[in-house]
């Protein structure tokens, strides 16, 4: 099996990967059957972004602290882990963003898609779905969109729902609404366009983040699920990604 072993900039990280080159071998990633990244959920992120184009299965092993998207690190027996692994498919968000300027943006999440505020000055936002008006004005300090697999990152930190894997469902989630005080957001289809505009952007700046990507200053942001594309991701059976989002669901 070729493997390739990227890994996140950290000494743990790296003696890993020395340690599994020296019993495995590697080839470079766009001639890997199988890639395997050594951190943490940030790095195994990096990695999904940096493959893009040429996407491989992925079998990531944890060397950060929470590893939600990663199995366990063990070096041994890894070619026959990575043979009964289940597998997950994961399709990403698109964020198409228009500036203040008039530049448009288009990047994609595998977390979320989250609009911030600024300045110190709460944002003021309308949102529609589907080319209908939801929320005429939110107040608020920021709002996002996230997937399944990335309901239990910033989402769940930010009191959205946390979405079983495989749910055709996206989050909707205020941060800090103001205005509607008491809206706590939306679950809806995975098939729906959202179209989140800055009401004051002279004023009340905003920007856009896709996963790790910033626009700033943005008046129009538009957000839907890519269907036309998925990544492959490799869970150990007795530890899969199904299985932790069931389990974050009972943590007291």
């Amino acid at each position: 099996m070729k493997l390739s072993f990227p890994a996140a900039g950290t000494d743990d990280a790296h003696d890993a990967q020395a340690a599994l080159i020296r019993r495995y071998g590697r080839v470079a990633m766009d001639e890997a059957e199988v890639i395997v990244p050594l951190g943490g959920d940030g790095f195994m992120l990096e990695t999904l972004h940096g493959i893009a184009r040429t996407p491989r299965p992925i079998y990531g092993m944890n060397l950060g602290t929470v590893g939600f998207l990663l199995n366990e690190y063990r070096p041994a027996g890894l070619p026959e882990r990575i043979g009964r692994a289940e597998h997950v498919e994961l399709h990403p968000l698109r964020m198409r963003a228009k500036t203040a300027s008039g530049e448009v943006f288009e990047e994609f999440a595998i977390n979320e898609v989250s609009i911030f505020r600024e300045t110190r000055q709460a944002a003021r936002l309308s949102v529609d779905v589907d080319g209908v008006c939801r929320m005429p004005e939110l107040v608020c300090d920021g709002l996002l969109v996230a997937t399944p697999a990335g309901s239990t990152a910033y989402n769940l930190s930010a009191n959205g729902p946390i979405v079983p894997l495989g749910s055709p469902i996206l989050a909707l989630t205020p941060i800090s609404a103001f205005r509607p005080r008491r809206w706590r957001g939306a679950l809806m289809p995975n098939s729906v366009h959202f179209c989140i505009r800055v009401t004051d952007p002279a004023k009340r700046p905003v920007s856009a983040v896709a996963d790790f990507t910033e626009v700033r200053d943005v008046v129009e942001v538009e957000v839907w699920e890519d269907r036309d594309f998925f990544y492959e991701l490799l869970f150990d059976a007795e530890h899969n990604l199904e299985e932790r989002i069931v389990k974050e669901q009972f943590v007291p």
